[in-house]
């Protein structure tokens, strides 16, 4: 499933210390996507998180890849 997001660093700040342990996305199919926060750090920068990326789940739903896709 592919989605857009953006997180601000200052927002992203409460994932990290545990406030909100989970992020919510609408996919782009229009379906609510619900992942641990923590898969999004590798893409964080000092603006935060921003971009099209795309999840991937198996067939139990358990998470299996998280990529930001090319603009």
């Amino acid at each position: 499933m592919q989605f857009h997001i953006f997180i601000s660093y200052d927002e992203y700040e409460k994932y990290y210390q545990g406030v909100a342990k989970n992020v919510r996305v609408r996919a782009d199919n229009g379906q609510v996507i619900v992942f641990p926060a923590n898969r999004m750090q590798p893409f964080l920068t000092h603006d935060g998180i921003n971009g099209h990326f795309e999840i991937t789940f198996d067939k139990d739903n358990k998470f299996v890849q998280l990529s930001r896709l090319p603009v």
